[in-house]
């Protein structure tokens, strides 16, 4: 029975370490690329367009705007042409303008339409890779299931640290200094947080 409890113990422990390693290699990369955002230099690639809505779609805006919903040509219109995708909710509606934020992580778009004229302006910036990474370690902008994801990852790395930690107590009376080591990881963060973080 204590050899089958033990077994059940590894197993437990190397499928949730298999589950997690990708996600743990990511946040910790990024909470070292997080941690020295000021020293990482980053260029963003800002992309601007100004356009006139066609005139079929001009014909549907004094309707959209007195209802405040999206017609969906004219969604599937701006979602072509710029190059985008949006939930129509994002919508806001002013008495003379359209405007519909699009952040993502990494960076962000916008547009605005004025609703008399058709004038169109849409603006895109990319910020790269690391800012994509870095947002993905903060759930910023980064929707329903990677919100999912990081819950469920998260779970996955408790499972692992604590049939790590079960593993641990087996392996004391082979290795003596597992208890002293175990210790220190968890003393170093304590005095730090208590004595240097004001």
């Amino acid at each position: 029975m204590k050899h089958l409890a033990l077994g059940t113990l590894r197993q437990w422990h190397w499928i949730s370490s298999a589950l997690c390693l990708a996600g743990m290699l990511l946040f910790a990369v990024t909470g070292i690329t997080l941690n020295h955002a000021a020293d990482i230099e980053a260029k963003p690639r800002v992309r601007s367009l100004e356009l006139q809505l066609p005139d079929e779609l001009l014909d549907l805006l004094p309707a959209t705007a007195e209802q405040e919903v999206l017609a969906e040509p004219l969604h599937l219109w701006l979602q072509d042409t710029l190059g985008v995708r949006f939930d129509a909710p994002a919508a806001e509606w002013s008495d003379s303008e359209l405007y519909i934020g699009m952040p993502r992580p990494g960076g962000d778009a916008w547009l605005t339409l004025d609703l008399q004229s058709g004038d169109l302006f849409f603006e895109a910036t990319d910020r790269g890779w690391i800012a994509y990474a870095n947002d993905l370690h903060k759930g910023r902008h980064s929707g329903a299931a990677w919100s999912w994801f990081m819950d469920i990852f998260a779970g996955v790395c408790v499972i692992f640290t604590l049939t790590g930690l079960l593993l641990l107590t087996r392996q004391t009376r082979a290795r003596p200094a597992t208890w002293p080591v175990t210790g220190l990881g968890l003393l170093i963060p304590l005095l730090i947080a208590l004595l240097l973080i004001h």
